[in-house]
C-alpha cells in the first residue's frame, strides 16, 4: 500500500462526488485494469454500456447485475458525464425485475472510486457548479434507491464520493488494498453525496464525527474493525459476486420487500418499524414467490421463482 499512497496525494483524492473530486481525473497514464471482465478464465459476461464510463454485466442467468465504474485512467473520478451514466444505469436496473442483486465494482486496479473529477469541477463557474449539482446528486441517489440488495466491492481507494457510493450500498465487501474515508473538510467542503447521513447510520454519530472532522483515511483492517466495511476478504470483486449469487438464489419478491422494510424502518421507533415490516409482509404473503417457495420446500426441490 505504501507504493499506492506515494502516487496519490491526500489533496488529489480529497473531494467527494458532489462538491469536488480528484486531481487524478486526467486521462493520462495506463488503463490499469483489475480484470473486471474476468470470470476465472471464462468468457466475459454479457455487457450493456451506459456512456463511455459505466457498464452493466450480468451473472447468474442475469439475476446478478454488476455495475462497473469504468473510467480507469482517472481512477473512476466521477465527471458530469459519468454521473449521468451511473444514474441512467441505476434507472435501468431499478426497472428490471429480473435483477435480484446488484454489485458495484471498479475496472481500476488501484481504486474503487476517488470521488468527483476535480479537474472538471475547478473549471466550473459558480453558476455551472450549481447547475451540475443535481446531476452529481442523482448518481448517488440512484445507487441508494436501487430496490434490490446492493453490494460494493471495494478494491483500493474509496475516498470522498467514492466512499459515498459504497455507503449507498447495503453491504461493503473490501480486500486488504482498501483505503476509505471522507476527507472533504480538508479542502473546505463537506461530504455531499450522502456521507453525513449514511456514515452515522453505519458507525454511530460520534465515530462518524471523528472520521469526518479529522478527514483521515482508514486502511482495510481498521475499516473492518470500525464497521466501515462489512467483510474483509482476499479479493473483493469475486467475493462480492459470490455473496450476490447466494442472495440471488432467494425470492426476488422477498429480497426487495426485505430491503424495503430494512431501509424504511431505520430511525423509526420500534412500533412504527414493526408497522413498516407488517406492510412489507403483506406485500409478499400472497405472492407467486411465496406459493412457489412453500411448494418447493414441501416437494424438497429448488424453487423456480416467478418473481411476482
Amino acid at each position: 500500500m505504501s507504493e499506492v499512497r506515494s502516487q496519490v496525494s491526500p489533496e488529489s483524492v480529497a473531494e467527494n462526488g458532489s462538491e469536488g473530486g480528484s486531481g487524478v481525473g486526467s486521462e493520462g497514464g495506463s488503463e490499469g485494469g483489475s480484470g473486471v471482465g474476468s470470470e476465472g478464465g471464462s468468457e466475459r459476461p454479457p455487457e450493456q454500456r451506459f456512456g463511455e464510463f459505466v457498464a452493466v454485466r450480468r451473472h447468474e442467468a442475469g439475476h446478478v447485475a454488476e455495475l462497473v465504474l469504468d473510467r480507469p485512467k482517472a481512477m473512476n473520478a466521477v465527471s458530469t458525464e459519468m454521473a449521468r451514466s451511473i444514474a441512467a444505469a441505476c434507472g435501468a436496473l431499478a426497472a428490471d425485475r429480473s435483477v435480484r442483486v446488484t454489485v458495484v465494482t471498479s475496472s481500476n486496479d488501484r481504486a474503487f472510486c476517488v470521488g468527483a473529477d476535480l479537474k472538471e469541477r475547478n473549471s466550473f463557474t459558480d453558476a455551472e457548479l450549481l447547475r451540475q449539482r443535481p446531476t452529481a446528486r442523482a448518481a448517488y441517489t440512484g445507487v441508494l434507491e436501487l430496490p434490490m440488495p446492493t453490494i460494493a466491492a471495494v478494491h483500493g481507494f474509496a475516498l470522498g464520493g467514492g466512499f459515498e457510493l459504497a455507503l449507498s450500498c447495503d453491504l461493503i465487501v473490501a480486500d486488504a488494498t482498501a483505503v476509505v474515508g471522507l476527507p472533504e473538510v480538508s479542502v473546505g467542503v463537506i461530504p455531499g453525496g450522502g456521507g453525513t447521513q449514511l456514515l452515522p447510520r453505519r458507525v454511530g454519530a460520534a465515530r462518524a464525527a471523528e472520521l469526518v472532522f479529522t478527514a483521515r483515511r482508514v486502511e482495510a483492517a481498521e475499516a473492518r474493525e470500525l464497521g466501515l466495511v462489512d467483510e474483509l476478504v482476499g479479493d473483493a470483486r469475486p467475493a462480492a459476486l459470490a455473496l450476490a449469487a447466494r442472495m440471488a438464489a432467494n425470492s426476488p419478491v422477498g429480497l426487495r420487500a426485505a430491503k424495503r422494510a430494512l431501509r424504511l424502518g431505520q430511525g423509526l421507533d420500534l412500533r412504527a418499524g414493526l408497522e413498516v415490516e407488517d406492510a412489507a409482509w403483506r406485500s409478499v404473503a400472497f405472492s407467486g414467490d411465496r406459493a412457489e417457495g412453500v411448494a418447493a420446500f414441501n416437494e424438497k426441490r429448488k424453487p423456480e421463482w416467478p418473481g411476482e
